[in-house]
Formats: C-alpha cells, structure tokens, sequence
C-alpha cells in the first residue's frame, strides 16, 4: 500500500454560514471524521457543486462525495457533470464512495433510479441492519470489526428506489431498504451521515421543522440520546478503500 493516498472530496453543497461554528464546512466534517482512522490520507477538495472537478479521474486513488440540499435528478448543469464523471470513475474501475446525495448520485449514474420516499423525512438516529453480500453468501470482509446493527445519523427524504446493475444492498433500515449498498467491486454508497455530528444534526432538524414536521422533528431530537457507530463505520469505510488499492 502506498504510504499516502490520495482522497478527492466531490463537495456537492457547503455548510449554511450560521452553521460553520458547529463542526466546519463538509472539508473540515470528512477530514475529521476520517483522519484519526487513516492519517496516510491527503484530501484534495473539489467544490463540484460550483462547477470544480478533477481533470482526471486518476487525480487521486478514491473519491468521496458528500451529501447535498439539491437532489439528483435536479436539473442542474454541475448534478449531470457529476453523474458522467462517477460513471467515468466506474468504467475506469476506480474507487468511490458516496454519502447521502453521493450515495443517490451513484444510483442515477450508473442506471438507477431516485425519487423521493413515500415515508418522508428520515431524521435523527437510524439503525441500519447489515444484511452481507447476498450474491457470495457473506458478509464483506472489509467490515471489520464486524457489527450486525450499526445506528447512525440521517438527513434525507430522497432514497435509491431502484438499484443500478450490478448492484447489492449491504444494510437495510426500517425505513429505508437501500441503506447501504455496493456496485461492483469498488463503488459503495451509504444513506447515512457518519460525517455529522449530533449538534449540528440537531441544528438542521430545528431549522427544518416546517419541512420535517413538528412531531418527526421532536422524535428526531429525542433520538440523539442514542450511542452512535459512526466511528465503526468509518472505518469500514477506511477498510475498503485500503482494500481496494
């Protein structure tokens, strides 16, 4: 393995100014997030959602995307741009994984579809459930240390509907079907938000009460009493880059 390697982070939104005081913008939440685990990784910012991609998708080994206020199917010049580019990054077999709307973002370039969920706003603590890999009867190896029920934080209303070819779900949530999945070999995509932190996940959801609703709001908030795995798997996410190199 190489001694450093190289992360681009596809930035597909910024952090709302009266919120940077909290934890940054998403170019401080991922680096912090990732670094502690794999202090051999060297982030290299592209703020896609201004129109500043790689010239290359061999600008760096891995690529992560971040969340994002739009959705994929808007239909915004810099959202199509994405969508070639991650397509480009699976014809060239490269690694990728995305977060949220990067997690969507994958789905729709690659052929399937988004569309928004007929259970609305998913907010607060969720817990995924690992389902393994259904087409090799296992569970991916890069899930070490190996946690069947992981809770992490969301923020969507948007979820993956239909998956792309050559696709498998990894986790599943009671309310979202797609909550983790792969497509190939080294691709991943994950609804959830390990990269927030619980303030500024309650931040949003108080800001966004009128849209949530009050009383999937209150529950929200009352679901940040619960211990998170955010740093688990985030480093199954640090895994499986490192095993994908």
């Amino acid at each position: 393995m190489k001694n450093t390697i190289k992360i681009g982070l596809l930035e597909c939104d910024h952090v709302r100014d009266e919120f940077r005081h909290i934890a940054g913008d998403y170019r401080n939440m991922f680096p912090a997030l990732f670094l502690p685990l794999a202090p051999e990784w060297e982030f290299t910012f592209y703020d896609v959602s201004n129109g500043h991609f790689p010239a290359s998708v061999d600008e760096c080994d891995a690529y992560l995307s971040t969340g994002s206020k739009f959705s994929v199917y808007d239909d915004e010049p810099w959202i199509h741009t994405l969508k070639a580019f991650v397509a480009d990054l699976y014809a060239h077999q490269k690694i990728y994984v995305g977060v949220c709307f990067g997690h969507q973002l994958l789905a729709e370039a690659l052929g399937g579809k988004v569309q928004k969920s007929s259970v609305g706003w998913c907010v607060g603590v969720h817990r995924f459930t690992v389902d393994g890999l259904p087409l090799e009867g296992s569970y991916p190896q890069w899930m070490q240390p190996f946690q069947q029920n992981v809770n992490l934080l969301m923020m969507c209303q948007d979820q993956v509907q239909v998956l792309p070819p050559d696709a498998q779900v990894l986790a599943t949530a009671a309310d979202c079907p797609v909550a983790m999945f792969q497509v190939g070999q080294r691709m991943l995509g994950v609804q959830a938000h390990p990269e927030f932190t619980v303030p500024y996940e309650e931040a949003l959801m108080r800001s966004r009460v009128e849209r949530i609703g009050e009383t999937k709001t209150q529950q929200g908030i009352e679901s940040l009493s619960q211990p998170l795995d955010s740093a688990l798997v985030a480093r199954w996410i640090v895994e499986f880059v490192a095993s994908r190199l």
